[in-house]
């Protein structure tokens, strides 16, 4: 009987146990709560705190506070954050746990990206700014870059632009230098060279680095400044999932105050009476149109911008991952322009054991791009600026209505060229780009043996642009002629990057030695088409449809190859923690220079001295930290086009027995020497903190001496027979000196309230120092159809690109004129007056001078960052000094073959009006190029005000939301400034579109820039 029941007792034995044993872990798991503040109460936001040795935690809130479920009391609690150490504390049976973390010098000073590495700012001997991930998120960008403009002292950011969607981003860093290669700087994005910048959202950080002993890794192309850009990526911990959203309603900041119909007809009559003064001829009648039309009203509009961005992030001890997806959406402010595009990014590091580590990065976009055509040429095969819808806009008479009694759009300008009107141009004309970009870059990282590591990477980086353009043929002057234009260009640009480098880390005695070495090898390769048409039976297939062109233009293919191969290495030595050293070497080899200069070497070497470790001043309790620095180095500038250096045909079409054949002819000769252009550089700085780091400070002198220009020689006789009269050489030199300051001060902080303070200026000093025979060089930024083909100068010894043209001196009263004046040919009272340089009576080319400057004197950012309770605000003001403007705009309206602005008809001189310094309305002058319409750049503007609101926890953990903050900014809500024009930030590259050289020397000029937007916007931030 007891042995039946035994296996009976058994079951009933091991349930008790079990049920016992359950019990037990029940009774020993626990909630644990608490809050985690810094060393001075601050509560802390955001800090991990998780279970050692699992993937359990949370983080954090608004208030500091945190709670998490335990499994036993011997579990260990891991709280960290950037910026502190992190801390381990035991459970011990305590249901509550306050921390206070200690500031970790090593994050808080900042372990900063250098090239090929990370370092301790403290450690740092060059000139590096950083940019946080919350500064470049303070207000919504299309282009992170944006977002740096007034960030980094020494960093220049504008639009190519103004306001239009999708407009290209110029940076530069510490001035201009060069004249023909490219000014930008090197963009780096998780150690891939040249990569597309990703959306602001995915960044973690941003380093700016700018003089030679930071920059000189990257060698031949350091010489503008390298930004180098890391990603967000996944951690231990649970999964964090974050969403953000921005809604915006967009506004032109500025528009003319033109005449309307009625004004416009009497000052056109005005100006046939006085034109009739100068020539001696009658009067023409001007009969007034029939119209009332401000036609930028009708062209501008009120527009919306949508952005919305999911990410997920987490991980394991051993695999963290971190992906985003972003759909950007923005109308633009003129009508039938917007921007649509969509981005992804994906991170996964995994820990494969304790040697190997790999990881993953993918990022991919596509975007559509619908263009206004703004900024005009006056070329491109519609002439006198016809494809100009915002200049237009000022030229088109007011009294002309905007449709025939017919139906169709009118196009009888009654003064000035006939062209469409801007409002038919902006509605039929089609523009569109699209855009796809991908990368991915694959990184393993080995640890050989305790201080010595191997990194190999390999990307693959794609971008593919696609442009085409309608003008169908109800745009009568434009198209209708020729039965509708098309046009459709493609660029495919493919970039594969290895590279693979040792790093060894070793203590010798009291110092620490770090030793990198490596190579690099970066082959790009583009290839281009491009074709054209005109006569089309319908416009209903825009583009789409060349082959039905009656009339098919030539069209172009083009492929290009370069590849730049290198060798680098760089020495960190630190000892006492106090002397620092840093020595980088790189040599490249570019395929695009010449056959005997293909390789070069460029060397830096830096020295710093951490003053306030000495034991004179580390007790110190004013200076928390004192750093001396200096660099000297060398870099380089190869951004120039393939195959310059080269002996090159060019193709031509020819006639032969009266049928048109193919043929060539010479296009250049070879240049054997042709090489980069070499960056001296020399930089001294000081970091300075006072009161514990409340107060940080960054000084730092520059001097850049950027030698072997590249330049077109012109000097070669056409009876030589090449068809390009500019060939490159290596001549010339520019020089950039300035200063920066950068300084950060937490103004209060305690456990309610804090105020931050974040200031910068940088101050840079450009100077041409010599040319091909140091002989001025000429070049033009007014549209092709204005009567001067020369507006800027290159001339040693001053600046680059400053303004060249007449001098004028006032408006002329009649009888003798004022020693050292004249007027143009026939002048009378109420015409301008120029200075007359050559002395010889009358105003002719000869008479032209230097009459603007458009490099600024300083430009600045200062930015002061509230928090109260759960309220957060930014103010943030960006500025630029002493840059001149010239006004091109006011060069068409005073000419009278437009319509004018109420001041100009307003102030014009006329017999009972000649106290004032504008000259009569259809005086003498044909768009003349002068010191009249340089006006004063200068602005202070409010580029941004946020205000912002987190939800309390107990509000939002039912609907399962850890963080919700709500918050409304304002974008370019004021400005300051004395310009008269549309916007300060102009920016308009001549008749010749945008190059290089243009980019570089064509400065500060005004004309047809898309509006800059004033913006308010919603946004929402949630995380879960």
């Amino acid at each position: 009987m007891q042995q039946k029941n035994k296996p009976q007792l058994l079951r009933y034995g091991l349930l008790l146990i079990c049920i016992f044993g359950s019990f037990l872990t029940y009774a020993q798991t626990s909630t644990i709560t608490g809050k985690v503040v810094s060393t001075e109460g601050e509560e802390l936001l955001g800090v991990s705190v998780s279970i050692k040795g699992t993937s359990t935690g949370t983080s954090t809130d608004f208030n500091g506070d945190y709670s998490i479920t335990v499994p036993n009391a011997e579990a260990v609690l891991m709280f960290s954050s950037i910026g502190y150490t992190t801390l381990d504390v035991p459970v011990n049976g305590q249901t509550v746990i306050n921390v206070t973390l200690q500031d970790d010098l090593a994050l808080l000073d900042q372990v900063v990206v250098i090239g090929y590495g990370s370092a301790k700012k403290s450690d740092l001997t060059g000139s590096v700014s950083s940019v946080s991930s919350k500064e470049l998120n303070q207000f919504p960008v299309l282009d992170a870059a944006q977002a740096l403009q007034g960030r980094a002292a020494g960093v220049v950011v504008q639009s190519n632009n103004g306001g239009e969607p999708g407009a290209p981003i110029n940076i530069q860093i510490r001035g201009n230098t060069s004249i023909s290669a490219s000014s930008s700087p090197l963009i780096v994005v998780d150690g891939f060279v040249g990569a597309t910048m990703p959306q602001a959202n995915d960044i973690q950080s941003m380093e700016i680095l700018k003089d030679a002993s930071a920059t000189a890794i990257y060698g031949s192309r350091g010489s503008n400044g390298v930004v180098l850009v890391t990603t967000k990526k996944g951690r231990s911990g649970k999964m964090v999932v974050e969403f953000n959203t921005n809604y915006a309603f967009q506004n032109t900041t500025n528009e003319l105050d033109l005449l309307d119909a009625n004004q416009f007809a009497a000052y056109q009559q005005d100006v046939n009476n006085n034109t009739a003064i100068t020539t001696g001829q009658t009067p023409a009648i001007y009969n007034q149109g029939t119209g009332n039309t401000d036609w930028q009203d009708l062209i501008y509009r009120s527009a919306v911008t949508k952005n919305y961005q999911l990410s997920f992030s987490g991980g394991s001890d051993k695999v963290n991952f971190y992906a985003s997806g972003n759909y950007f959406d923005q109308e633009g402010l003129i009508i039938n322009s917007d921007f649509e595009r969509a981005t992804f990014l994906t991170n996964v590091d995994a820990q494969i054991n304790d040697k190997l580590k790999l990881g993953l990065n993918l990022f991919g976009s596509t975007g559509t791009k619908n263009g206004a055509a703004t900024q005009s040429t006056g070329s491109g095969g519609v002439g006198a600026g016809g494809d100009d819808v915002v200049s237009l806009s000022v030229r088109y008479a007011p009294d002309q209505p905007v449709f025939n009694d017919d139906g169709s759009y009118n196009s009888g300008n009654t003064v000035g060229d006939l062209v469409d009107n801007p409002f038919a141009i902006a509605n039929e004309r089609i523009d569109e780009t699209k855009e796809d970009n991908f990368r991915a870059n694959f990184y393993a990282d080995y640890q050989i043996m305790e201080g010595l590591s191997f990194k190999t990477t390999f990307g693959l980086n794609s971008e593919n642009v696609k442009q085409g353009t309608y003008n169908p043929s109800v745009l009568e002057v434009t198209a209708g002629g020729v039965g509708g234009r098309a046009a459709i260009t493609h660029a495919r640009r493919t970039s594969i990057l290895s590279e693979n480098y040792l790093t060894y880390k070793k203590e010798l005695g009291r110092g620490e030695l770090t030793l990198l070495g490596g190579l690099s090898y970066q082959k790009t390769k583009t290839e281009a088409f491009s074709a054209a048409g005109t006569g089309f039976i319908s416009d209903a297939f825009s583009f789409y449809s060349l082959g039905s062109a009656t009339g098919l233009l030539q069209p172009s293919s083009s492929l290009s190859e370069t590849v730049i191969q290198s060798q680098f290495g760089r020495a960190n030595y630190s000892l006492d923690d106090k002397y620092l050293i840093t020595a980088t070497v790189r040599r490249d080899g570019a395929s695009n220079f010449a056959a005997n200069e293909k390789y070069a070497i460029f060397p830096s070497a830096a020295l710093g001295w951490k003053v306030s470790n000495e034991d004179f001043l580390k007790n110190s309790e004013t200076i928390s930290n004192l750093k001396l620095r200096a660099s000297y180095g060398v870099t380089g500038n190869p951004s120039i086009s393939p195959y310059q250096s080269l002996a090159r045909f060019a193709a031509l079409y020819a006639a032969s027995n009266g049928e048109t054949v193919n043929a060539i002819t010479p296009d250049q000769p070879s240049n054997p020497d042709l090489k980069w252009e070499s960056s001296y550089q020399t930089n001294i700085g000081v970091d300075l903190g006072l009161l514990k780091n409340k107060i940080t400070l960054s000084l730092d002198y520059y001097n850049i001496d950027t030698k072997d220009l590249i330049l077109g020689n012109n000097g070669i006789p056409e009876y030589f027979g090449f068809a390009n009269d500019e060939i490159l050489t290596n001549l010339g030199e520019v020089n950039n000196e300035g200063f920066e300051l950068a300084l950060t001060t937490r103004n209060i902080s305690n456990e309610n309230f804090t105020w931050s303070t974040d200031f910068n200026i940088s101050f840079n000093k450009n100077k041409v120092v010599a040319l091909i025979n140091d002989a001025d060089l000429f070049d033009d930024g007014t549209p092709s159809y204005f009567s001067h083909d020369q507006s800027t100068i290159l001339r040693v010894g001053e600046e680059a690109g400053l303004f060249w043209g007449y001098d004028y001196v006032g408006v002329y009263q009649g009888g003798a004129l004022p020693a050292g004046t004249a007027t143009l040919a026939n002048g009378v009272a109420g015409d301008p007056l120029f200075r007359d340089i050559d002395a010889n009576g009358t105003i002719t080319e000869d008479d032209r001078t230097t009459i603007g400057n458009p490099n600024p004197d300083y430009t600045f950012g200062f930015t002061n960052n509230f928090s109260y309770k759960n309220f957060d605000m930014s103010i943030f003001f960006q500025g630029s000094q002493g840059g001149e403007i010239f006004n091109l705009t006011n060069v068409q309206l005073v000419n009278g073959d437009a319509n004018t602005t109420q001041a100009n008809y307003n102030n014009a001189w006329t017999p009972t009006n000649t106290d004032t310094n504008v000259p009569r309305v259809g005086n003498n002058s044909n768009r003349e190029i002068s010191s009249r319409f340089v006006e004063d750049g200068s602005y202070i503007r409010l580029k941004n005000i946020a205000i912002g609101y987190t939800l309390p926890e107990n509000l939002i953990e039912k609907i399962g939301v850890e963080r919700l903050r709500l918050s409304v900014s304002a974008q370019n809500l004021w400005t300051i400034t004395d310009y008269s024009g549309l916007d300060p930030e102009a920016s308009y590259f001549g008749g010749g579109g945008v190059n290089n050289q243009r980019s570089n020397t064509i400065r500060g000029f005004d004309f047809g820039n898309y509006p800059t937007s004033r913006t308010v916007t919603f946004s929402l931030n949630a995380t879960f």
